[in-house]
């Protein structure tokens, strides 16, 4: 849990300088790949602290719920910024997102000027889907990170 509430935090202080720096709309790559790497170096951390403190052993299915359960925690946090975010620190984040969608919609050409629209009112109306979709995006990460992870430092007790 310690581990998920320190990917959490880091999690939201890097959200929040991305909102001083009015980037928190963007959907730029280089953002993502940081995310996802504080996210694989936390959990390994985790995951090799815990065999650490097991005498070296370290079973996969126990690497699995380390993953899970860090990314969970932190999805849970995550969640609790991105609602803070979208309804008090800046009520219009849903509006802004739909916005971006609409002017890449736009600029790809592929959909109708109707479908767009009804994206765009999709986008601003189903907004609170993406909260389920958090937490379910961390665990899936968070396993797999706890699959590579639990591969890597995986060491089984003897059986005597």
């Amino acid at each position: 849990m310690n581990y998920g509430l320190i990917l959490g935090l880091i999690s939201v202080a890097f959200s929040l300088m991305l909102y001083t720096m009015d980037a928190h709309t963007t959907r730029d790559t280089t953002t993502q790949v940081i995310g996802i790497a504080v996210m694989v170096a936390v959990v390994l951390w985790g995951i090799y602290n815990f065999r650490r403190a097991n005498n070296g052993y370290l079973s996969l299915g126990e690497a699995l719920k380390l993953g899970a359960g860090i990314a969970l925690v932190s999805g849970i946090i995550a969640v609790i910024y991105t609602a803070l975010l979208a309804n008090v620190i800046d009520p219009e984040f849903a509006t802004k997102v739909a916005d971006i969608q609409k002017a890449s919609d736009e600029s790809a050409g592929t959909l109708s000027a109707e479908q767009i629209k009804q994206r765009y009112e999709g986008t601003i109306n189903f907004f609170w889907i993406s909260y389920p979709m958090i937490l379910i995006f961390n665990i899936i990460i968070g396993l797999l990170i706890g699959l590579v992870g639990g591969l890597i430092f995986k060491k089984q007790r003897p059986a005597y």
